[in-house]
This record gives C-alpha cells, sequence and structure tokens, in this order.
C-alpha cells in the first residue's frame, strides 16, 4: 500500500505543470473585435448621453441630462490580458443640466451592442447612480 501512494505521489510531483496557451479573443471560434472606438469618440459620449437621458426620465422621473464632457481620458486599455473580452476603461466630467460637474466612469466593450453584436457602453455618473449598481462612488464601473 506504500508503495501505490508513494507511485502515486510521485507520479503526480514529476507531472509537467500544463499551462493553457493564452489566445486572444480576437482569434477564438466566436472572435470579439477588438476595433472599439475611442474615449473621446462622439458616438460614444452621444450613446452615454442618449441613454442617461432615457433612464433619468423613465426610471427616476427626472429632467436631468447631459449636456457636455471634459477631461475625458482612457484609464485602461484590456486591463485583465488579451483573452478576456476588449474593454476601454475611460474617465471624465459630465457637465449635469443641473449644474453640476460630476464624474463620469465609463467602458466601451465589444459585444455589448444591438443582440451582442458591435460595441456598447457601460457607464456610471457619480453622485447618481440611484439603484447602486456601480457602489461606492461608482468604483465598480473602473477597472
Amino acid at each position: 500500500m506504500k508503495w501505490l501512494a508513494a507511485l502515486v505521489s510521485c507520479t503526480l510531483l514529476g507531472a509537467p505543470v500544463l499551462a493553457s496557451e493564452i489566445t486572444p479573443a480576437e482569434r477564438r471560434d466566436h472572435p470579439f473585435n477588438a476595433a472599439i472606438p475611442a474615449c473621446n469618440d462622439p458616438s460614444v459620449l452621444g450613446d452615454i448621453s442618449s441613454r442617461f437621458q432615457s433612464r433619468e426620465s423613465q426610471f427616476w422621473g427626472s429632467s436631468l441630462a447631459i449636456l457636455g464632457y471634459e477631461n475625458i481620458r482612457e484609464t485602461a486599455w484590456r486591463p485583465w490580458g488579451l483573452e478576456q473580452l476588449p474593454r476601454r476603461f475611460c474617465t471624465g466630467i459630465a457637465l449635469v443640466s443641473d449644474g453640476y460637474k460630476r464624474k463620469v466612469e465609463f467602458s466601451v466593450r465589444d459585444g455589448l451592442g444591438f443582440l451582442g453584436t458591435g460595441w456598447g457602453t457601460e457607464w456610471c455618473v457619480t453622485g447618481l447612480d440611484r439603484n447602486y449598481a456601480y457602489a461606492p462612488q461608482c468604483k465598480q464601473a473602473t477597472p
């Protein structure tokens, strides 16, 4: 019995560690396209503004809208590696219709568009995350 335990131990300890090769998301069977727009692309900012205003009016009965943006910059590109979904994380200042400037955290991701095709955005405006989806203070919207 001891010899069987020794044999199993030697086999397990002597076996090479099997490492998987990193396959970029663009080269999978169902590939993702890493050609997503930049943080300051008008279509990205327009998507965030439109969805923000829609959410505010439909769910919160508010007339708040994002009127513009300042200091938009990228904070991370694919922070979890090539094998993960292509993501661009961004931050900036949103000029809201109530006269306040609020920090906005957002990401542009492949596969978040209509029916999972194309790119889409996930975003959070600090102080206006009323359902705490990205709490605390939009931290969960950052990498």
